[in-house]
């Protein structure tokens, strides 16, 4: 019956279009155990997962008698057709891949309803939990149980289909469906994702430092650290840059679910107009998205960061009124850095000026360190 149950619930997949479905026993993930206590203590973890390790690795604890694990994936885009281009006097900047389009969290929960819902008919005493991302429960350990792929050295999930370019997802539930093989890993010798991670984050194959790693940084909300501001770029949330290297990416680009389509001005948008941005014009034009989740200040941070990337004289006056105006320390303190790395007399006369009206130390100290460059 239960065999069955899961041939109808593949295909009901395909229907409402899941694009990778795979089932996983329910056992503790003991070997992720290890892992999550060794990242602890080395102070890899970035802090917005589940702290609790117990329930990111036994099942039990989140639903009574589980039975077995049903992982699903959904392919995204990853090539913008189109796009706009920078230029000088109009810098852009750029969320990752990832946050393209509507926020994968809605999308995915929304197809794991149907699941529920198909299954709960078939069985109307069976229990479920699901949960995407944000759950207790790791989704790339289940994916790899589940055999949607393999755990790769960039730590992330590459699918033989579609790449590391897919969104996961997962079900605990009380049915005892038979679990699928998991997929061998085809990293082989390759590093490039190692190689390429332009902070050292990924320290060796499978293993991150998410305090390191710019797409954790990206959504921080306090002073970045000055050795990763260079390391930025025009990056505004997330970073593509192990998964662009990736041999087993190479020519992977599907658009499937037209939810995720990216619209260009959203995904690449103009740097300088991010700094005035209210929160009601924010939420409007990004809240959507992902990658706007822990609202307008860091993207706000990492525009003024990118803005002293390009150097961009042009945008002077909008970072000197970020710098003199700005209630926030952290964006009046990135200013005066950006500004000091932007240069020339103009920069040195703001920051002057702005040293003798400001009162936070932290700003003050990015001033003195702006002026010193100068």
């Amino acid at each position: 019956m239960y065999r069955q149950l899961k041939q109808e619930l593949i295909d009901y997949s395909k229907n409402i279009g899941i694009d990778k479905i795979g089932f996983a026993a329910a056992d503790p993930f003991l070997e992720l155990k290890e892992k999550l206590i060794r990242q602890q203590e080395l102070g890899y973890a970035s802090g917005f997962e589940e702290k609790d390790i117990e329930k990111r690795t036994s099942p039990s604890l989140l639903l009574d008698q589980p039975r077995s694990i049903i992982a699903i994936a959904l392919a995204y885009p990853s090539k913008l057709e189109e796009g706009p281009k920078g230029k000088k006097g109009e810098r852009r900047g750029l969320f990752c891949r990832a946050s393209w389009g509507e926020d994968y969290h809605i999308i995915l929960r929304k197809k794991l309803e149907l699941l529920e819902k198909f299954l709960q008919e078939k069985l109307p005493d069976a229990q479920f939990k699901s949960m995407v991302d944000t759950g207790e429960l790791s989704d790339r350990a289940v994916a790899e149980r589940a055999g949607i792929g393999w755990s790769a050295k960039n730590c992330a999930i590459i699918t033989p289909e579609f790449g590391s370019y897919v969104y996961l997802g997962e079900m605990l539930t009380s049915i005892p469906f038979e679990p699928d093989t998991p997929i061998e890993s085809q990293c082989g010798t390759c590093t490039k994702c190692i190689d390429a991670c332009p902070t050292g984050a990924l320290v060796q194959g499978g293993q991150l430092n998410s305090q390191r790693c710019i797409a954790y940084l990206t959504q921080t909300k306090d002073f970045l650290p000055k050795e990763f501001r260079k390391h930025l770029g025009n990056r505004l949330y997330g970073c593509d840059t192990c998964q662009t290297v990736c041999p087993e990416n190479k020519k992977k680009h599907v658009l499937l679910h037209e939810e995720m389509t990216p619209e260009p001005e959203q995904v690449k948008p103009l740097l300088e107009p991010l700094l005035s941005m209210s929160n009601k014009e924010f939420k409007e034009r990004f809240g959507r998205m992902s990658g706007s989740w822990r609202g307008k200040k860091p993207i706000q941070r990492n525009a003024v960061i990118a803005l002293a990337h390009f150097k961009e004289t042009s945008s002077l006056p909008a970072l000197t009124a970020v710098l003199h105006k700005d209630p926030r320390p952290v964006l009046r303190g990135t200013a005066a850095y950006a500004i000091g790395q932007i240069g020339g007399e103009e920069a040195e006369l703001q920051l002057t000026k702005a040293m003798l009206q400001e009162k936070e130390e932290a700003v003050i100290e990015e001033i003195e360190k702006a002026l010193q460059l100068l």
